[in-house]
């Protein structure tokens, strides 16, 4: 793994992100994903856009030869943070469903309006792949 996670001694326990990572290696930047599968066509509700978008992050990634793993941060523009915080749980299980048991450092933002009009939420992601040996 490219990645050594950054956490100040005494700090507690974040849930669901990481403070930070370092890591060396090739740096791949994804812009934001949003819920719509290939043909366009947008997931009904939060939890499903969020579990798409999140997978939609993956393939893009899967482009460069990485994987959740290699994912340093991750920003979410979110259209109400009223619906991330009611769906905790369900975007938990979404969550583990796509990324399994890795938690980049995260940011989420609350943001007046997405481009695409149907786009409930928008994510973006920094990777650091393994030097190739």
């Amino acid at each position: 793994m490219a990645l050594t996670k950054l956490h100040p001694q005494g700090w507690p326990r974040p849930r669901g992100h990481t403070h930070g990572w370092a890591g060396s290696g090739r740096l791949v930047v994804l812009g934001g994903q949003v819920g719509s599968d290939a043909e366009g066509r947008f997931a009904e509700g939060f939890v499903a856009q969020a579990r798409l978008a999140l997978s939609n992050v993956l393939a893009v990634l899967a482009e460069a030869g990485g994987g959740a793993p290699d994912i340093a941060r991750m920003t979410w523009f979110v259209l109400s943070l009223r619906d991330y915080q009611a769906n905790l749980p369900a975007l938990g299980d979404a969550w583990r469903e796509v990324m399994g048991p890795h938690f980049p450092a995260m940011t989420f933002v609350q943001v007046a309006r997405l481009v695409e009009p149907e786009a409930l939420l928008e994510i973006e992601a920094t990777a650091i792949l393994a030097d190739a040996p």
